[in-house]
């Protein structure tokens, strides 16, 4: 159909109290994208039928309680489509939470909040928002990204109901909605997420494909034309056909059906029009941009609807509210009566389940962490890692997470417990496949149900997950990220396997505590400094070859890692010149330290194992480790030099990677690429000018 078209055909409104609310999210839709002169209105106009019987006749959330733990879940993986789910929000009457977890006493959406869609700090941005605006359960916006995210809130469901569950108990039994798209559904990280949840048979999970056949360019035949239920039928999904996303009777009876489900995910394939009922219908052009005025005047027409902009019908969101309140609000209230009965008969449960809720530690959570004795040979610091691990996760069960097929490497598998998996979802051991990204759109799932989840993999893998990485550091969630085989330290496996240009990608990202600890004591302060915040996503960046263990009677406490950098030797006086590295390059430095001191050379060595928490501590301190005065600087790492003229100024030194890597014994490759005593305090003196 075309803008040309004198009156969209096909619509049949016949003014039922369902019609009246499904054309007032369409229209709300179109009017704020219309009042931006930005957005996507095309999608929730088509699936306004999909959203209102999700959220009226089957949802069970309380508006009055957005953070109810035992809500049902509804992720927008579409984000663009965001209107949808803004509009859903306001209808449903929910309440506005602060940061500081209370009810604010507003409302999590009001008319006004949409008539400021996409604008300068307002609660309606182009995509949503977790944590900006309340009742959005994950960001979303990079297609597949909430798919990913489902299938970890999933997971999270599973896990807490064998941990907490209790005969006559179902603490939780909550299912996890998905509206997602074409576009979601050619992005690789939704199928490997859905290959995943198929075979952990995650029947708590149902997305609803949205198979309107339009993507930005045109018709998706341009590019798509499989059949996506098949697909899904070959992971081991329960697959549902809704040939008309109008039609709120099959939607019903599809709905009912996942509910009904025991054994599988389901996948309902909903046959939709985009830019339902306007001239645009079926075009492309009703996805991406305003419909225009004169055919928003036009779809009104044709809905029966007044050309008021932002036109609510009385009784609207009353109508709306009263069903998701009577269904979510009255199994919200009977969830509280049983917590508290529960915390009588199963009180360590409960208190434990209390500290999970609030992102809390328990009392002694860190006691059995291992100190690590002097030990010129060292161990690596992934072995490190391990043993860390391992000592936290018997205080806080709630820790978990697992490998993209490389535990073995990464040492974060968790000994003698079980795996997750579809016969044992009380399993804390994850195994992701060969997903890296789907493996990071999970863990961000897992973080978003208040579980301290961690993924892991090699850190030249990052690139097959950086988009992960990133989304949890916009949502500040505490994902904590695993990278072992740091460095051209991987030796024989060359440059494909050598990350070199890794370390300033993530140093990139704003909001990710990055550490690259220098020894087995820093990997055991980095961890303490990680579990401490919840809100921050952390990569811990491990080597595969062994590093020295410091005696820390002779140098700096491993302390000093929770600032970011410390002075680890020669602190005693004014330097001349100052040696700073990162993970294994430290023991190099305190070696080339050495021999400068018995040369007389007044050295320091600052290790800095995360520049974002140096860049938090304040000027004196910064002072205190890299005195303004001395421009002698040399850094010293086996990654990139972008970033590190920050701290070593225009008249320091660097010895660090400026190409990619070879295949040869690590010793080898040290010697080639500088990484020596020798060539540490050469270029030491050159930067002193000697």
């Amino acid at each position: 159909m075309t803008d040309t078209a004198s009156s969209p055909a096909g619509i049949h409104e016949d003014g039922s109290p369902e019609r009246l609310q499904i054309d007032t999210i369409r229209t709300l839709s179109m009017d704020a994208v219309q009042k931006a002169n930005s957005g996507h209105p095309g999608t929730p106009m088509a699936l306004a039928p999909v959203g209102w019987t999700i959220w009226t006749q089957f949802l069970r959330y309380d508006p009055a309680h957005a953070d109810w733990p035992n809500r049902d879940r509804f992720v927008l993986s579409v984000g663009h489509a965001s209107m949808l789910l803004y509009s859903l929000l306001y209808l449903a009457g929910v309440e506005e939470i602060g940061a500081d977890g209370e009810k604010s006493g507003k409302p999590a959406m009001s008319l006004d909040d949409i008539k400021q869609f996409r604008q300068l700090s307002s609660k309606t941005p182009g995509h949503p928002e977790y944590r900006h605006t309340t009742g959005v359960e994950t960001t979303t916006g990079p297609l597949g990204a909430g798919c990913g995210n489902s299938v970890g809130m999933a997971i999270a469901e599973r896990w807490l109901a064998a941990r907490y569950n209790r005969p006559g108990f179902a603490l939780f039994d909550h299912d996890v909605y998905v509206v997602c798209g074409d576009g979601d559904m050619m992005e690789g990280v939704s199928a490997e997420a859905a290959s995943l949840a198929g075979h952990l048979k995650l029947s708590n999970l149902c997305w609803i494909y949205d198979s309107n056949q339009i993507s930005i360019e045109g018709d998706t035949d341009l590019a798509f034309d499989e059949d996506v239920g098949k697909r899904f039928q070959a992971y081991g999904w329960n697959v549902i056909h809704v040939d008309d996303a109008n039609d709120l009777n099959a939607l019903k009876n599809a709905l009912q059906a996942f509910r009904d489900e025991q054994s599988c995910p389901t996948l309902i394939v909903v046959k939709s029009v985009i830019g339902w009922g306007s001239p645009r219908a079926g075009s492309e052009k009703a996805h991406g941009e305003p419909l225009g005025a004169e055919n928003i005047a036009k779809t009104k027409l044709a809905y029966g609807w007044p050309a008021e902009d932002f036109y609510v019908p009385e009784g609207v969101k009353e109508a709306f509210g009263k069903a998701v309140k009577d269904r979510g609000g009255k199994a919200r209230d009977e969830w509280v009566a049983l917590f508290e009965k529960y915390r009588s008969e199963h009180a360590d449960l409960a208190a434990e389940l209390d500290l999970l809720l609030k992102d809390e530690l328990p009392e002694g959570w860190d006691s059995e962490i291992p100190v690590f004795e002097a030990d010129e040979k060292g161990v690596a610091s992934r072995d490190a890692g391990g043993k860390v691990l391992n000592a936290i996760v018997k205080k806080v069960p709630w820790l978990l997470g697992g490998s993209a097929d490389l535990a073995p490497s990464t040492k974060t598998d968790i000994k003698g417990a079980p795996s997750f998996e579809a016969d044992n979802y009380g399993g804390t051991n994850f195994h992701f496949g060969v997903r890296e990204h789907g493996m990071g759109a999970v863990v961000n799932g897992m973080a978003l149900s208040h579980l301290r989840a961690y993924g892991s993999t090699f850190l030249v893998f990052l690139d097959y997950m950086r988009a992960p990485v990133r989304l949890s550091a916009i949502m500040e969630i505490g994902a904590v990220w695993v990278f072992t085989h740091d460095s051209i330290g991987v030796g024989e496996d060359g440059p494909t396997h050598q990350p070199i240009e890794h370390l300033a990608t993530l140093r990139a990202i704003p909001g990710i505590d990055t550490f690259r600890p220098g020894d087995a004591n820093e990997v055991a302060a980095a961890w303490r400094a990680v579990m401490k915040d919840a809100s921050t996503p952390a990569a811990l960046i491990l080597s595969r070859q062994a590093l020295p263990t410091l005696d820390r009677t002779k140098y700096a406490s491993a302390d000093g890692v929770e600032k970011g950098a410390y002075v680890l030797a020669g602190g005693d006086e004014a330097p001349e010149v100052i040696l700073t590295a990162t993970g294994s390059e430290v023991s190099l430095a305190v070696q080339a330290y050495e021999t400068l001191v018995a040369e007389g050379v007044k050295a320091r060595v600052v290790s800095m194992p995360s520049w974002y928490r140096y860049e938090l501590q304040d000027a004196a301190y910064k002072e205190s480790v890299l005195p303004k005065a001395v421009t002698a600087r040399v850094a010293i790492e086996m990654a990139g030099s972008l970033g590190w003229d920050r701290y070593v100024g225009f008249e320091g030194r660097q010895i660090t990677m400026s190409t990619f890597g070879a295949s040869a014994p690590l010793a080898k490759l040290q010697d080639k690429f500088g990484f020596t005593v020798e060539n540490v305090v050469k270029v030491a003196k050159e930067a002193m000018g000697r």
